[in-house]
């Protein structure tokens, strides 16, 4: 239950421009809320799919090609064309996703695709309640308690740059893809629904690729999605913990956006740095995030420090853990780094933003 009062008298009066300014801001943001689940509809029923396809149509026309219902679909153009994702044309009564509009919002090929990020708005918005309880109580909000939707999306999140560029981003490595192409063996550790894992087994015939995960229905994915990429008889997937990790396993293990997320951070790096063979290199991704709130201040440090309080932050904290959170920033990566026994930690260059790519050997 919430409470209003009057607030305190301040000690100086508000700069009314400002008050106005700010009253601005917060109508965008409860809208730009709102406007989540009419994003999440529009991925989720293939609508931004349907327009890119359709070019200028009118409602019935989008209606007969969808068989979706007329005034749901008025309903939902007239949001995005007053969120100036859509165009209108009085004259015509037709509609236009433009191609600029939809390069990112359809097209998986594209290096900021954002179809799954979409995907997480209600999964993440659905937990809320559960994450102001958490805020009394402390704990966190357990993997278990979200929509099945939500590994979907991660899925979608993380497949494009898996797909198309982590092969690409290994040329910029040490010896990991010598390690791979002589039939070494690597560990994807929280291989999600083993994008990852797949796409080297499809491009390292001879290794000898294990994805571990302790996410039940995220292995049941990758299984899936291994016999369908033809790689089944390549991968192995197993549920395991990455901090219990066999000693000198491995020539290669590779982490995608898992050590912030991690309940043992420390033992997680530990468990890595004591499976990797006396040559053996950890490749890590994780966001391209300070640890310090002022340098994130914008749009994505506005979506990171979100994200990390829906999910990453709380199912961290939820199982005991650490809770450091999306945006734990490259020093303290490096000082966990360091602490695991790794003297040589660097940073392998990529053209990406949102992700940093390290190289690390003991």
């Amino acid at each position: 239950m919430t409470t209003e009062t009057q607030p305190r008298t301040a000690v100086a009066e508000p700069d009314q421009d400002k008050v106005e300014e700010f009253v601005q801001q917060l109508v965008g943001d409860i809208g730009t809320a709102l406007h989540g689940g009419a994003l999440w509809i529009g991925d989720r029923l293939g609508l931004f799919r349907a327009l890119a396809d359709a070019g200028p149509v009118t409602v019935a026309e989008l209606a007969d090609t969808t068989g979706l219902q007329p005034r749901y679909l008025r309903e939902w153009l007239d949001s995005m064309t007053a969120a100036e994702y859509v165009t209108y044309d009085p004259a015509t009564s037709r509609y236009e996703l433009p191609v600029e509009h939809a390069v990112p919002l359809v097209d998986s090929s594209f290096p900021f695709f954002v179809g799954g990020f979409l995907e997480f708005i209600v999964p993440w918005i659905s937990v809320a309640p559960q994450v102001a309880t958490a805020f009394r109580s402390g704990g966190g909000v357990p993997q278990s308690a979200y929509m099945d939707e939500t590994w979907e999306a991660i899925e979608r999140a993380s497949a494009p740059f898996q797909q198309q560029r982590l092969v690409d981003w290994l040329d910029g490595t040490s010896n990991v893809k010598r390690l791979l192409s002589n039939g070494g063996s690597v560990a994807d550790v929280g291989c999600g629904s083993g994008q990852a894992a797949i796409v080297l087994a499809d491009a390292f015939p001879s290794a000898r690729v294990t994805g571990y995960d302790i996410h039940t229905g995220s292995l049941d994915r990758a299984r899936r999605n291994a016999a369908e990429a033809g790689v089944a008889d390549r991968v192995t997937f197993e549920r395991r913990d990455g901090v219990d990790l066999p000693t000198g396993a491995f020539d290669v293990v590779t982490t995608f956006d898992v050590v912030h997320d991690s309940a043992d951070p420390a033992g997680l790096l530990r468990a890595i740095r004591n499976t990797l063979t006396p040559d053996g290199t950890y490749v890590a991704v994780e966001m391209n995030a300070s640890s310090s709130v002022e340098e994130n201040i914008g749009p994505v440090g506005r979506l990171m420090y979100s994200a990390s309080l829906l999910y990453c932050m709380t199912t961290s904290l939820a199982q005991g853990g650490a809770g450091l959170g999306t945006c734990m920033g490259d020093e303290r990566f490096r000082e966990l780094a360091a602490d695991a026994g790794f003297g040589d930690v660097r940073t392998v260059p990529i053209d990406n933003p949102f992700f940093i790519l390290y190289e690390l050997r003991a």
